[in-house]
């Protein structure tokens, strides 16, 4: 019989994870018999899991690490050399692609066969729950269905313009022009604005992180927590390993459920306040979905979904935009001199019709997202086995992930010039012309495409000409990788880990 080692556990580290020596004392046995039969279980998957090419033994060792900044840096380069812009790792069972064609297949042709999948959804389970990025089916049918009726109005695209508006010059510009020439965190303050601006959108909560006192939000910190740990998850070779430890309430699993408690007190009180004050007449997006769902935990899964995407996502695309303003200043000028030429010397917007006519502005802002896209991936899982359009075989049950950060780094699909930051590949004539959305999924495509794009382009492009007309800004930080890019911190939105140091002086 083969021999399978288990973990070392005894009385002193139960101690450690739990000093209530009567609770260590109770349930003692139970938890080494769980402990000892999830070890085998992981020992032989992560046996049967083994591959010795050395894609996955670079995965395993992070040796990948010694070369690269970061891991989509590493993903990217081996997307590059391969012939079909199709990789495997195996040790993950993930499939990953940057080829044009498969993503059109996974998010259009074959949507049914490629969902979010039990896997995905267990692993942002406990912190989205049933909310629209966490679920397929009839349940991801009604959320989009009743997303798409409310979002496509004219009258919340004038309440976002107006949260947006308020936000920037009672709250943003104060704050900067009170701290010019300090050194400021422009990421953290973009986070701030972010959060206070969704808060407000989609609960009608104001929690006011934008203050001058930069105040620090309990929630947002939950916020920021229970999102780091469901990414971590993601990266464990055998889910076991965060199951275990949510079993066990230790280590990781504890802090989210704690982030997790802390979040559902404050969606729960604002829904019962809601209830209780009526909802009716009320412009956010909890009040306009409290008129059809009367499921107040199903109510909190999707207002905080749509919490998740509106925040991280905005202040992700507004910090990538600025570092490469920095390092591009001509760009710079010709947004302002664009800006200058269509709505007048001012340079201010008092519409939201006023924001579209900013050509190339709006250029500039997807050509940031193309280098640096605030989603970096996104996965799938295959429910029969596929072929993809080249010609890679899918095994029923694994995962497959399209990679927007690679694909804007390839000369087939960007030229010989897709690592510059051109915002003039976008224009025709002066005229900006969008990509077809397979080739660009920075907002993904088909059936799954984002209904928040208005207002996240909103609210970059809104932040992005206050500021500008305003101010110079000066990247000040520690210079980018050998490779050319920042470092991003692990999450389910790409955040630079050392945030974004600038100076800002006055015009």
């Amino acid at each position: 019989m083969e021999r399978v080692e288990t973990p070392s556990f005894n009385s002193s580290t139960m101690h450690h994870l739990f000093p209530n020596d009567h609770f260590a004392t109770l349930f003692f046995p139970q938890i080494i018999i769980i402990v000892m039969v999830m070890g085998i279980v992981t020992t032989r998957i992560m046996k049967k899991s083994f591959c010795s090419c050395q894609t996955c033994q670079a995965y395993l060792t992070s040796s990948w690490s010694k070369h690269f900044e970061n891991l989509c840096d590493w993903y990217a380069h081996l997307l590059k050399q391969s012939p079909t812009k199709t990789i495997h790792i195996h040790v993950l069972r993930n499939t990953i692609t940057a080829n044009p064609k498969n993503v059109e297949y996974m998010l259009k042709t074959r949507f049914h066969n490629f969902p979010k999948g039990k896997p995905f959804s267990a692993i942002l389970g406990d912190f989205l729950g049933r909310g629209i990025f966490n679920v397929d089916g009839h349940l991801w049918s009604f959320q989009k269905k009743m997303a798409t009726s409310e979002l496509t109005k004219n009258s919340i695209r004038s309440y976002a313009f107006d949260i947006v508006n308020h936000e920037i010059h009672h709250r943003l510009l104060p704050l900067l022009s009170s701290n010019q020439g300090q050194i400021l965190d422009l990421q953290d303050i973009f986070r701030r604005f972010s959060f206070d601006t969704i808060c407000r959108f989609s609960f009608g909560l104001d929690p006011m992180c934008l203050e001058l006192s930069m105040p620090i939000s309990d929630f947002a910190v939950s916020f920021d927590l229970a999102s780091r740990l469901s990414a971590e998850r993601a990266i464990s070779v055998s889910p076991l390993v965060w199951k275990t430890k949510r079993l066990l309430n230790v280590g990781s699993e504890k802090k989210l459920r704690e982030a997790l408690c802390m979040i559902n007190v404050l969606a729960k009180e604002v829904i019962r306040q809601r209830r209780k004050m009526g909802f009716c007449g009320q412009k956010d997006l909890l009040s306009r979905f409290m008129s059809t769902v009367n499921d107040d935990k199903y109510l909190r899964d999707i207002v905080i979904s749509f919490l998740l995407a509106g925040r991280d996502t905005v202040a992700s695309a507004l910090t990538s935009f600025f570092w490469l303003l920095a390092k591009h200043p001509e760009v710079e000028t010709k947004i302002r001199d664009d800006a200058k030429n269509v709505i007048g010397t001012e340079m201010e917007v008092t519409r939201f019709e006023e924001l579209q006519k900013l050509q190339y502005l709006e250029a500039a802002t997807y050509e940031s997202m193309r280098l640096f896209p605030p989603i970096q991936f996104d996965s799938k899982f295959c429910v029969e086995d596929d072929v993809l359009p080249d010609r890679t075989w899918v095994k029923g049950g694994t995962r497959v992930t399209y990679h927007p950060y690679a694909m804007g780094r390839l000369e087939e699909i960007w030229g010989k010039d897709c690592l510059e930051f051109k915002p003039e590949r976008w224009l025709k004539e002066g005229v900006f012309v969008n990509e077809n959305p397979f080739k660009y999924p920075v907002f993904q495509g088909g059936m799954r495409v984002c209904l928040g794009k208005e207002m996240a382009l909103l609210e970059v492009k809104s932040v992005a000409l206050s500021l500008l007309k305003r101010f110079h800004v000066q990247f000040v930080g520690v210079g980018p990788s050998s490779h050319g890019t920042p470092r991003f911190s692990p999450g389910l939105t790409a955040t630079f880990s050392c945030g974004l140091p600038v100076k800002l002086t006055q015009r």
